[in-house]
């Protein structure tokens, strides 16, 4: 019996930069896709914070903090909420990584990455 696996058709969110997120960076996040981690959760570069609404990946700032200036705003009153973030089992985890990431398993959360050893090899052929 041969069974073929389906590939994903969604890239993944990544991690701009290492920090802890924010409530400013993840509510413009959201709006690309669905995200796996919750407001002041450490994260570091290139750790897949969520799903893709499109195939590819791409880079988003979720440890962004909002620029405190004098200057007032005509959106100021305007507010938007972040939506719950995806829990993932290990399994879930498992079958959502493509053939360049890893699961990194601690004893608290599952995290999932882009792997920095393909992640090289992969420049490198451009």
């Amino acid at each position: 019996l041969k069974v073929d696996i389906k590939a994903r058709d969604k890239g993944s969110l990544l991690a701009f930069e290492d920090g802890v997120t924010t409530s400013f960076g993840l509510e413009n996040a959201q709006d690309r896709g669905k995200l796996f981690v919750s407001s002041g959760e450490d994260v570091y570069k290139n750790m897949i914070v969520g799903i893709h609404q499109r195939p590819g990946d791409l880079a988003v700032n979720v440890c962004k903090t909002k620029a405190l200036t004098n200057m007032r705003s005509a959106t100021k009153g305007i507010t938007v909420g972040i939506t719950a973030a995806l829990v993932m089992s290990m399994d879930a985890c498992v079958e959502y990584i493509a053939s360049d990431e890893i699961l990194e398993v601690t004893p608290t959360q599952f995290r999932m990455a882009k792997n920095p050893d393909l992640a090289g090899k992969k420049n490198r052929k451009k």
